[in-house]
């Protein structure tokens, strides 16, 4: 699964989000994954919560 957002769309997220805090990078990157991340369900034809799952398998865990 490789959904391919343009660079355009994804500086539009930057700043938008940025807007919305300016003083916190760290929310602001918080903020950026969460978009794309529902860009991409979107893309996908998904609901955001079913394209999150959809990697529970494709992930490895490591055991400590």
């Amino acid at each position: 699964m490789d959904y391919k957002i343009p660079e355009k769309v994804m500086e539009e997220i930057r700043k938008k989000v940025e807007e919305e805090f300016p003083d916190d990078p760290a929310l602001q990157q918080i903020h950026i994954a969460r978009k794309i991340i529902a860009r991409e369900a979107e893309l996908a034809g998904m609901s955001y919560l079913k394209y999150i799952k959809s990697y529970k398998g494709q992930v490895e865990l490591e055991k400590v």
